[in-house]
């Protein structure tokens, strides 16, 4: 609006002379209590515009009573726009700060509950893990009913403060979960007025475990064992432990049956016949003599005390005169069979089961109790009772552990793996024992072979290489002694070969190389005669020795002389085996091969009564002629056309042929320990490489050569001991093959091939053969120094058989005189002919 005059209106002029017909703009720039006049035009920055803040003014402080009527009273507006500065000096990150600070505390925080969490939860996991496994061990060692009783106590204690579920470094354990508490309480015992025991021991295992590796003695009892326990299951019989070989069992307990002597002789035939079965298969995989164990059985009749026994490893037990009788019944008993007490027989009886007794001809003695009249199970019987159902929360474990014991058991017992990891071939009923022995020696072949394979690396077409390399490195018309040499050149590896190497890997060598293999050890088993003692049992007795000792075999330290001397860019074994023998495949092939076949086509006499028949072969070999002819039939076997395959897999390179000939004709030209010449040469070569010097040191031997000639020296002891090793093992083993050797020498002096008695001079010279021979033999094995502990074992069984020889000795050569005249109808079999009836003796 027009305003004519000049107004002054509190220090803003307007002149009353202009007339106002546009906007007037003013800038200014105001900085706190400082304003700055910046001139008559629109200066603010355009970018704020929508952060302006308008204010129109109507009223400037005018008294109204001075405006006179028509005046023109301006209008103002004030517009407040931020300024670059202004944004410049308020910009901050301190948002930015807290709210990264406030994230991180809070990611934190998160991290630490997570972390807290997740270890919470893992040891929450641990403890309850642990107290699962123990559940299930108290629900193996203890009866249902038992197990909730104790469970009912502890949880009882830890109520009143008395015992923690913890112990003092926090885990869950059961030392303490059976003692006896501080409050009093009364043990968990019962009276149990009417259960039937059995004891079932197995006859012969204490002979047949000296023999073994200690894996192959639990993979025997696991599986025995594991089959008494479905059994068990099955019949509703409560296992109560196994101390040592023996299995104790009862029928009547936890919960009373009427029934439980019937129920235990069912389970007591049922086990007799497993345990035939299960042995018979396990003689594939554990070889020679596992099916000539049997069980021996002992049931009774009465009240047992039952409870626990608290204290360290309580467990579930029974006592009482019960148990000893049972006992007596099961010592005193036969092999393969069960005898019961008087009690149990009428047990039977009064069920209706009197065909199921047969009273045994004389009375038994027992200890405190006088004479007692006993009887025998039969086998089997026309008449069949089956055992009550079980109630699985009466019983041994859960529910869902028992169904799992329960099923599938026969199929799992219908075939057995081998401890190489192979599937034994079923229909092992229906073998004899020597194919039996046959598919065990191919089972420990194969597995070895296996292992050459998977070391050799590249492979040689066989068809191109194995007849020219036969043909250019064969005998060559020398004999077997004149092959013979002292020190054999093992294979060498280079040291990172072996670093990177490690164990030989396993390799399928085929169907038709496996095939072939067990083909070529059947046919050597056919050229067996059958010797009381020199036969093809013995042969596997010797490879199974022969096992054990490769199998423990440590390794040598510098104090042998390995690498002490040789330089480092040498190639040489530096694996720290036994001087080159664990590292090579073929090595360890050779020796077992060579345990196999050593004795092939024995006459049966010894070498000095070949020498004066002067037969055939003593006319081409002269001296150790038994083993000359052995080492060429099989080899002349092994050349053969139809066992190509089978070659193929052993040696496919020149080096590898000598090295496998030189190491068969040395390992079984060492089993003549009547030639003197032999004999010196090998006294001389242990001098040589493991004598001590007068200050104790020992041999300064070293180099590649002293690592062949400790090699050669262990192989030959290796087999010397393996292949008398029944005078270091069990005394009953020790005493079967003595007699099996009189017998067969015997013999030979009844058929005229003899000058003198043998049993003249059997008991002495026995001793002497101790004295002489096998025991410094056992000494070497330990002086040797990578044999390990079978070392002492050999030893201690060799110095414990002499003694009882000593003892003993006189009275068993009687009754081997005794027992051959029983026998003397086999006197009438042609030499190296099997009789019509094969025998032992």
């Amino acid at each position: 609006s027009a305003c004519p005059q000049k107004l002054e209106l509190d220090g803003i002029f307007l002149d009353e002379n202009q007339t106002v017909t546009e906007r007037n703009i003013i800038t200014y720039q105001v900085d706190g209590p400082n304003t700055v006049f910046l001139g008559k035009t629109d200066l603010h920055d355009p970018k704020y515009d929508d952060l302006a803040v308008s204010q129109v003014f109507l009223n400037l402080g005018i008294d109204q009573s001075q405006i006179q009527e028509g005046t023109c009273i301006p209008e103002l507006t004030l517009h407040v726009y931020p300024s670059e500065a202004l944004e410049r000096s308020s910009h901050t990150d301190n948002a930015t700060i807290y709210t990264v600070v406030v994230v991180a505390i809070f990611a934190f925080t998160s991290l630490v509950f997570l972390f807290y969490d997740f270890f919470v939860g893992r040891r929450q996991r641990v403890a309850l893990d642990k107290i699962a496994k123990q559940d299930r061990i108290v629900s193996d060692v203890f009866p249902a009913a038992i197990r909730n009783r104790l469970y009912e106590n502890q949880a009882k204690n830890i109520m009143n403060g008395e015992n923690e579920l913890l112990d003092d470094d926090g885990h869950f354990g059961l030392d303490d979960f059976g003692r006896s508490n501080s409050n009093g309480s009364a043990p968990l015992a019962d009276l149990i007025p009417s259960v039937t025991v059995v004891f079932a021991d197995l006859v012969g295992f204490t002979a047949w475990s000296s023999a073994r590796e200690p894996h192959q003695v639990f993979i025997l009892l696991e599986t025995i064992y594991g089959a008494f326990d479905r059994i068990a299951y099955r019949h509703s019989v409560f296992k109560v432990e196994t101390v040592g070989d023996c299995y104790v069992a009862a029928a009547g307990l936890p919960e009373p049956t009427d029934d439980h002597a019937v129920v235990a002789c069912r389970f007591a035939r049922d086990c007799l016949k497993k345990v035939k079965e299960v042995t018979l298969k396990l003689e594939v995989s554990l070889g020679p003599d596992t099916s000539d164990l049997d069980l021996r059985t002992g049931i009774h009749s009465g009240q047992v005390t039952a409870g626990v026994l608290r204290g360290q490893r309580s467990r579930f037990q029974l006592f009482g005169d019960t148990m000893n009788t049972t006992a007596r019944m099961e010592s005193s008993g036969e092999r393969n069979r069960i005898q019961v007490s008087q009690v149990t027989a009428d047990l039977l009886t009064e069920a209706g089961l009197d065909n199921w007794i047969i009273p045994r001809s004389t009375k038994l003695f027992v200890k405190g109790k006088g004479e007692m009249q006993t009887y025998w199970i039969s086998k089997s019987s026309s008449k069949s009772i089956k055992s009550k159902p079980r109630d699985p929360e009466t019983e041994l474990g859960t529910k869902n552990e028992l169904e799992t014991l329960g099923e599938g058991s026969e199929s799992e017992e219908s075939s057995v793996r081998t401890e190489t990891g192979h599937q034994a071939s079923l229909g092992i009923e229906g073998m004899d024992k020597t194919e039996r022995l046959v598919e065990w020696n191919a089972e420990i072949l194969t597995s070895l072979l296996e292992q050459i394979v998977g070391s050799r690396g590249e492979v040689v077409d066989p068809i191109q290489t194995l007849s020219n390399v036969e043909k250019k490195h064969g005998p060559g018309g020398r004999t077997v002694l004149e092959e013979f040499t002292p020190i054999i050149k093992l294979k060498r590896f280079d040291a990172e070969d072996l670093k990177h190497r490690g164990r030989p890997t396993s390799t399928d060598i085929g169907d038709e190389a496996k095939s072939q293999l067990r083909n070529y050890i059947s046919s050597i088993s056919g050229l067996y005669p059958c010797n009381s003692f020199h036969n093809f049992e013995h042969a596997s007795h010797v490879t199974a020795s022969v096992k054990k000792l490769l199998a423990r075999i440590v390794n040598t330290d510098e104090g042998n002389g390995l690498g002490a001397s040789i330089p480092s860019d040498t190639v040489i074994d530096l694996a720290g085996h036994s001087y080159g023998i664990t590292s090579d495949p073929l090595t360890q092939f050779a020796v077992v091969f060579s345990a196999v076949i050593h004795d092939v086509l024995h006459p049966g006499v010894p070498n000095t009564q070949l020498l004066k028949e002067n037969d055939r072969w003593a006319q081409i070999y002269k001296k150790s002629i038994a083993e000359q002819k052995s080492v060429d039939i099989a080899w002349d076997l092994l050349m053969e056309d139809d066992y190509a395959a089978f070659r193929a897999c052993i040696y496919q390179t020149e080096a590898d042929f000598q090295r496998f000939r030189q190491l068969v004709v040395n390992t079984v030209l060492a089993t003549d320990i009547v030639d003197k010449e032999l004999q010196a040469l090998r006294k001389a070569r242990w001098e040589t490489a493991f004598s001590m010097d007068a200050a104790g040191d020992a041999s300064n031997d070293s180099g590649v050569e002293s690592e062949d000639r400790k090699a050669t020296i262990v192989i030959e002891h290796l087999i010397q001991a393996s292949d008398v090793s029944h005078t270091m093992q069990h005394w009953h083993i020790y005493k079967k093959w003595n007699e099996r050797f009189f017998m067969e020498c015997y013999r030979a002096y009844k058929q005229g091939r003899a000058d003198s008695d043998p049993s003249q001079k059997w008991y002495k010279g026995e001793i002497g053969f101790f004295d002489f021979y096998v025991i410094p033999l056992a000494k070497k094995l330990q002086n040797c120094g990578v044999f390990g502990v079978s070392s002492h074992e050999y030893l201690n069984y060799a110095r414990a058989n002499r003694e009882e020889w000593v003892r003993e000795g006189e009275a068993l050569v009687q009754q081997y005189l005794l027992q051959f005249n029983e026998r003397n109808a086999y006197l009438v079999a042609p030499l190296e002919q099997a009789p019509s009836t094969p025998s032992p003796y």
